[in-house]
């Protein structure tokens, strides 16, 4: 109930004053007394708040309105095992627990965001993004790709190796095709087909500055650099972004259409015992200021242990970790989920 009532942005005794009340969906009682309820009751109490609340009008039941523009956020990173994926995995799971729509889009070829949501490519054979962008007759409508996940309000499009195609048809089709010439439209272009089902996509980009990334770029509303605080680290980035803005001002040329409602750089798998990465972290900000998330993602035993079992810290049992670990590493998630999520709220518009 704790959990629930913190994700609902309310009190765990306003919930149980509810259940006594015989208001909103029924918990399950379970050893002890404890009152536990499901991710679809957490859907079912939203609305119910939402109609017999006394809050303002979005808070419990978020999803965008009118004129607020679907948010999609590209996360990415030059090199690998910056926590790209696991960052991805988090948000879009915690959005969904808030109460927003969202979409995962899994754009790297690994497909490791696509395996910690249960899809395998190697044996589901699910299809792709490349089949909502390729180039030829057998092109789909991103409907028929988009795949549930076991958590109510977070649908994914799964990734599988023949992403790698989309890489080698885009410079062959740039020969032959205006299509080819203005390959930066094709994700955008895919998603005016679900404009109306999502408040927010979520793009795992590749760990490369390929065509696959630069479509999702040039899709994006918003970036998230995710930088682990070490020298090389550091230096692989700027190296990324000074590519990155060279590569912008070539498509802005060709006609793309790239505006940015925010950028932010996420410190992840941080030890703050860690005197070098302290330093790090500090010179970062000193040159970085406002472009830093203020909430950096510390390393955890809780996150990779979970990740063993293909889950994430939303999905794994409390009761398996040190309980003092755990907690330290959601409060933590969460911290830098809701920043990000208020970031969200602002570029629509809201306080």
């Amino acid at each position: 109930m704790a959990e629930v009532a913190h994700y609902l942005g309310v009190s765990p005794n306003n919930l149980k004053r509810l259940h006594l009340e015989g208001k909103g969906p029924d918990p399950h009682i379970i050893a002890g007394g404890r009152r536990v309820y499901t991710a679809e009751q957490m859907i079912e109490l939203r609305h119910y708040l939402d109609k017999n609340g006394r809050a303002e009008a979005s808070k419990y039941v978020p999803r965008r309105k009118g004129v607020e523009k679907l948010q999609v956020i590209a996360v990415v990173n030059f090199k690998g095992g910056s926590g790209k994926t696991t960052t991805t995995a988090h948000l879009g799971q915690h959005l969904a627990l808030t109460g927003h729509r969202v979409l995962l889009i899994d754009l790297d070829p690994q497909a490791s965001l696509s395996a910690l949501h249960g899809f395998q490519p190697e044996i589901d054979r699910n299809p792709s993004l490349y089949d909502a962008m390729r180039y030829d007759n057998q092109r789909k409508s991103i409907r028929e790709i988009i795949r549930r996940t076991n958590f109510p309000l977070l649908d994914i499009v799964p990734a599988n190796l023949e992403l790698q195609e989309y890489e080698y048809d885009t410079p062959l089709a740039m020969q032959t095709s205006q299509d080819g010439k203005r390959f930066f439209t094709r994700l955008g272009d895919a998603l005016t087909d679900v404009d109306d089902f999502y408040d927010v996509v979520i793009v795992d980009c590749p760990p490369q500055l390929g065509y696959l990334t630069l479509t999702a770029l040039t899709a994006a509303t918003s970036v998230l650099i995710t930088v682990h605080p070490q020298m090389l680290d550091l230096m692989s980035m700027s190296q990324f972004l000074l590519m990155l803005g060279n590569i912008i001002k070539t498509i802005r040329k060709a006609g793309a259409n790239i505006r940015m409602d925010w950028l932010r750089y996420l410190i992840t798998r941080y030890e703050p015992t860690d005197v070098p990465q302290v330093q790090m972290l500090g010179f970062m900000q000193s040159m970085l200021a406002e472009e830093i998330l203020k909430s950096p993602m510390v390393k955890s035993t809780a996150i990779s242990d979970a990740g063993l079992t293909k889950q994430t810290l939303y999905e794994v049992d409390r009761a398996n970790f040190n309980r003092e670990t755990y907690d330290r590493a959601i409060e933590c998630m969460d911290a830098v989920n809701f920043e990000i999520q208020g970031l969200i709220h602002q570029a629509w518009g809201r306080g």
